[in-house]
């Protein structure tokens, strides 16, 4: 485990030293990665997990040689790692797959099984598409009913008051997202499982884009499945699941005969992705140095509330990254942003932005951006509900930053010259 020494606030120097891409320029000038929402850079110690797995242990699980036996040590690591990173009660709570999209689809179907036609589904309009369109499918399967959570009045929200006369005895599933991918809201997903819980509904959050950003902690939750796209929060291309172990003792996975019922075997749909999980506990190990320079010794004595440390940090620096964009974006003529943008309301959340720019497509000025070396994403980001709900379909959507903790406030600022020349 590295360390990373600054007991008074993140010291982010030190910490993008260890995002060997943060280095990298464009015509002389370093390209700003602010195209997190897509997908982070990843520390070397990720980097050397996957080397050095590759190089030394590079085996099938399950075998009785040198090689085997480290692969089946570095897969309880990776699952136990990630049981404390999202606050899970053991390792056999979480499963890993190829992406978050492929797991919520296999989940989908397996929960599909025991719901039956007139039973309801409960999905949101702010949600990412892959906590969708897979309980759409299956609804169209089952012959189930598709309720809606709307937006809230601002258009950046889910109207949570109307939760409870969407949820009923029929209720079975009501899916989720933690915060929205495109416009960066934290939703109070604890309020939505006192009422599907209430009624008898289980709870699929979708928690890829809160992962990076903020603490997660399924016991308080309570949530019944939780899952992350490990890629998202500086490890490799992964899927990561959280599941209450009587749920998944009782699921009815779809699997091969010899995978058994044993968790987390019986979800793990094939060999997994060695090298990555590999670099994903090199990941962990990255966000333990960090946690460890925060809070007192006894508060950071094991992996779990190292983890925990590292996590409350970022989202301490990020807040006042959030302050700083948005009041640069506001200064910008002609941009009009689409999310929370009061500063008292910080904390509802992640620093995420999406906007349009009078008299320019989202795609040119994502192009103009990338000429300054500032990486962003444009379109609909597979907020598809979202993006339509706000009339933006047909006009390209639109553009999007996020920023991680490894951004700073004055890649922050070329991003604001950057579209002030763009606007004049």
């Amino acid at each position: 485990m590295t360390s990373i020494r600054q007991r008074h606030g993140l010291d982010v120097a030190a910490a993008r030293d260890h995002f060997p891409a943060l280095a990298r320029t464009l015509n002389g000038v370093p390209i700003a990665c602010l195209d997190g929402p897509g997908g982070t850079q990843v520390p070397r110690e990720c980097i050397a997990g996957i080397r050095n797995y590759l190089e030394q242990s590079n085996a099938n699980h399950g075998g009785a040689f040198t090689a085997s036996v480290e692969t089946d040590e570095m897969l309880h690591q990776a699952h136990a790692a990630g049981a404390d990173f999202l606050g899970a009660h053991e390792p056999d709570e979480i499963a890993f797959g190829p992406n978050m999209t492929t797991i919520t689809f296999a989940i989908s179907r397996a929960l599909g099984r025991d719901v039956r036609a007139g039973d309801e589904v409960v999905v949101t309009r702010l949600d990412h598409d892959a906590n969708v369109a897979p309980w759409l499918a299956m609804a169209e399967d089952r012959g189930a009913v598709v309720r809606w959570l709307e937006l809230a009045e601002d258009g950046a929200s889910l109207d949570l008051d109307a939760l409870e006369g969407l949820v009923g005895p029929r209720t079975r599933i009501v899916a989720v997202g933690l915060a929205s991918n495109a416009l960066g809201t934290l939703t109070d997903v604890g309020r939505v499982v006192e009422v599907a819980h209430a009624a008898g509904a289980l709870v699929y959050v979708d928690a890829v884009h809160a992962a990076p950003h903020v603490p997660i902690d399924v016991s308080t939750l309570r949530a019944d499945l939780l899952v992350t796209s490990p890629y998202k929060f500086f490890a490799p291309h992964l899927g990561m699941l959280y599941g209450r172990r009587e749920l998944l003792e009782r699921l009815q996975a779809y699997r091969v005969r010899p995978a058994g019922s044993a968790l987390p075997g019986k979800l793990e749909v094939g060999t997994q992705n060695h090298e990555a999980l590999a670099g994903l506990v090199g990941t962990f190990d990255y966000l333990e140095g960090l946690g460890s320079a925060y809070g007192d010794v006894a508060d950071r004595s094991d992996r779990r509330s190292r983890l925990r440390a590292a996590m409350s940090a970022i989202h301490e620096h990020e807040r006042e990254m959030s302050r700083a964009a948005l009041e640069r974006l506001a200064s910008v003529p002609g941009l009009r942003l689409h999310g929370i943008a009061d500063p008292s309301r910080i904390d509802e959340r992640v620093p995420t932005f999406s906007f349009t720019l009078d008299g320019h497509d989202p795609r040119a000025v994502a192009e103009h951006l990338a000429t300054r070396a500032i990486s962003t994403w444009d379109g609909d980001f597979y907020a598809w509900e979202l993006v339509r709900a706000l009339g933006l379909a047909d006009a390209g959507g639109l553009l999007r930053i996020g920023l991680v903790h490894y951004n700073t406030i004055e890649e922050v600022d070329r991003l604001h010259e950057a579209l002030v020349e763009l606007a004049g």
